[in-house]
């Protein structure tokens, strides 16, 4: 890893991201596109040392709280942020000036800040927002090999549901002639409901690869995948969008069991929620 100073931290949306490039090595991560730009090796992690105090600089002048995001496009715990810490910095100065947090992860290391979620949440809103892609645990440890396996992050959302914090899952990426299958999609979505989960968002039945992603991709299907990679560009060329065979009976089955099961599944319902700010009074009722 590598320090750098930066120059802001929050978007117009009030998003951040506090390190560049990520640890998980997931096969098919869409951060990887030249699009974005890096200039230093992914898994060299560029590390803002200064957005804490960015942060609470930024914080202090906003007229009226909001929700602060992370996570949208390196995760918030890789492997270093147990010895950095600056997820957890960033969760406190949230707290301190009476802001809601939502945060986006593949690691049930997100348990580890459950008492300042709590604190917020009590206050405001903080939702922890999960990935999965597949139920599949041997397949999961090839395709996310750097991070917990899918097993862990819903006993995290179970956990997460127990302490009372909104959660909200994304369904992404369904990787073709891998883990494109109604069972998959079914045990996901049955785990979402056990687990409490408010929403699923869904993009469609595929993934998208770009220059940069798409290299790294098919090298790894070659590696574990013998043949696959020649299927894909039979299949797709070299489009930028990669749609499942199976997608319209997917996301039929997709919409028709989250409606049964009460979870949202509509994509502009959820980002209403994730960035809608709500005050709760905190004040115990006479009855409690």
């Amino acid at each position: 890893m590598h320090f750098v100073t930066a120059k802001g931290i929050l978007s117009a949306q009030n998003g951040l991201n506090l390190y560049r490039g990520c640890q998980h090595g997931c096969i098919y991560c869409d951060a990887r596109s030249k699009c974005y730009q890096m200039d230093h090796i992914f898994e060299d992690i560029e590390v803002k040392g200064n957005a804490i105090s960015l942060l609470d600089a930024a914080l202090r002048v906003k007229r009226k709280p909001c929700m602060i995001g992370t996570g949208a496009m390196s995760d918030p715990y890789m492997p270093l942020e147990r010895k950095l810490g600056m997820t957890r910095k960033m969760l406190e100065t949230v707290e301190k000036h009476g802001f809601g947090a939502t945060l986006l992860t593949k690691s049930d290391e997100v348990l580890r800040d459950l008492d300042i979620l709590t604190r917020i949440n009590r206050r405001t809103k903080a939702v922890v927002q999960m990935t999965l892609t597949t139920w599949d645990e041997e397949l999961c440890r090839i395709v996310e090999p750097g991070v917990c396996t899918t097993a862990h992050r819903v006993a995290a959302l179970k956990e997460l549901q127990t302490a009372g914090i909104p959660t909200v899952v994304w369904l992404c990426p369904i990787l073709p002639f891998l883990n494109d299958t109604e069972e998959n999609i079914l045990r996901i979505v049955g785990a979402c409901a056990d687990a409490g989960v408010k929403g699923i968002i869904q993009f469609g039945m595929g993934l998208t690869l770009r220059e940069g992603n798409r290299e790294y991709f098919y090298a790894k299907l070659d590696k574990f995948f013998p043949g696959l990679k020649e299927r894909y560009v039979r299949t797709y060329g070299y489009a930028y969008e990669l749609p499942s065979p199976n997608e319209r009976r997917l996301l039929r089955l997709f919409h028709e069991t989250c409606e049964a099961r009460g979870i949202w599944h509509d994509n502009g319902k959820i980002f209403a929620y994730l960035h809608t700010f709500e005050e709760k009074s905190e004040q115990l009722s006479l009855f409690e």
